[in-house]
């Protein structure tokens, strides 16, 4: 078998810089059952380009855990007869990924203009943040709270009536470019909270006694090249010193046990932490405004896919937070509250246990804060579509989401601190 291992990684490595074709690729999901599988798993990354969708990093494997990841087109016969003669238990959860991606865009709703249940590129999302704030101006504001590595300007949202004192929830979409369905979301919750203002109850009073800071994209310049060049991209585009590998994962570049477990030194890796707490002028363009409305702020949440998943503090340790017992019930809540709707099964509790260790995310910098609310979603699917979600999923996707956090900023609300 090893091999065979060696046979494949010769003549791999030049064969991810030609062009950009999904056509044929695979996505596997395995379950290495013991060490010795885990290590075949290590020494197939090492050999060639594995593109790890769940866990973020062949690192992060153990043994009894599901591992979702991508091959190149020519690697995949040669990855599943390793499969094969190795005894793993494995799948093929999408069979030819260009397939899936141009499946993605199965809505009904086929308009060039900016439309709620089909994904938007960024100039369809800007030119849209722009109308909303003009169309409800009682209602909604648009600011600049800094600028991409590329030069874009971050529009943030904030949505509330006018009122004295008020206190406010942060929600952010988009850190990693891929992920498609988060930004969804964010369009989404704006849109309920405009059009459902002085007719659903809830609704009215979160934003008669609260303001709601939205952030509809981080990653813009990484989401633009989902567009354009790669739709796998998942970091920012900022040039790394002394390497050729471009970008950092923003959701590791937070100083909350920076580059500790669950995060690369490598510039290459998916999970880099970047050359320094909030080396990228996202990262640090969101914290600069969070220190500077920290009097405010009492809750931190940040939309993420996929898995179905709610996660609190902390990622980069093991260690619980002092109000683990109320965030844990929260999320029993929110989780049940969200399941009522379409039957749909999140899982929840701290994220190093619930899942694995992620050192840098801006959750657990955000509670560190002493923001007492921070919570992250992991929107669908559980991987059978990944982060290729078709738009027909982006209507109930958001609906039940949607139901989760209005549970979330209610409870805050009666909560405050």
């Amino acid at each position: 078998m090893w091999a065979l291992l060696v046979l494949i990684g010769a003549a791999s490595v030049s064969a991810h810089l030609q062009d950009l074709s999904f056509d044929g690729q695979k996505v596997f999901r395995v379950l290495p059952q013991n060490d010795e599988q885990v290590e075949i798993l290590n020494f197939l990354a090492s050999i060639m380009e594995v593109d790890f969708w769940q866990p973020d990093s062949v690192t992060l494997v153990r043994p009894k855990m599901q591992v979702d990841f991508r091959v190149e087109a020519e690697k995949s016969f040669e990855v599943e007869d390793l499969l094969k003669e190795s005894g793993m238990e494995y799948q093929v959860l999408i069979d030819n990924l260009q397939a899936a991606m141009d499946a993605q865009f199965d809505s009904k709703a086929r308009t060039a203009s900016h439309s709620y249940e089909k994904y938007n590129n960024w100039d369809t999302i800007a030119a849209w943040t722009a109308d909303i704030a003009a169309q409800n101006p009682d209602l909604v504001s648009r600011s600049v709270i800094g600028e991409t590595y590329e030069g874009r300007p971050m529009y943030l949202l904030k949505m509330g009536k006018s009122g004295p004192n008020k206190k406010a929830i942060f929600m952010d979409c988009g850190f990693h470019a891929r992920e498609w369905i988060s930004p969804a979301f964010c369009q989404w919750f704006v849109k309920e909270a405009v059009e459902t203002y002085g007719k659903d109850t809830v609704m009215t009073t979160l934003l008669d006694k609260l303001d709601f800071y939205v952030l509809p994209v981080v990653n813009i310049d990484g989401y633009v090249y989902t567009w354009t060049n790669d739709r796998m991209w998942r970091k920012t585009r900022s040039k790394n010193a002394g390497s050729i590998c471009i970008g950092t994962d923003p959701n590791r570049n937070f100083d909350a046990g920076w580059c500790t477990l669950g995060a690369s030194k490598s510039p290459c890796a998916s999970t880099y932490c970047g050359s320094a707490p909030e080396s990228e002028k996202e990262t640090k363009a969101l914290a600069d405004f969070i220190r500077g409305h920290l009097s405010t702020i009492k809750a931190y949440l940040t939309i993420h896919s996929y898995s179905q998943l709610l996660l609190f503090p902390y990622s980069y340790t093991y260690d619980l937070p002092p109000n683990y017992e109320e965030l844990n019930s929260i999320a029993r809540t929110a989780s049940k509250e969200l399941a009522s709707l379409h039957n749909t099964k999140y899982t929840y509790g701290p994220g190093a246990k619930t899942i694995y260790p992620a050192a840098g995310g801006s959750d657990d910098w955000a509670y560190d804060q002493g923001i007492k609310y921070a919570f992250t979603f992991e929107l669908r699917d559980t991987g059978r579509h990944g982060f290729l979600l078709p738009e027909s999923q982006i209507k109930p996707t958001c609906e039940e989401t949607l139901l989760a956090v209005k549970y979330i900023a209610n409870y805050v609300l009666e909560h405050l601190y």
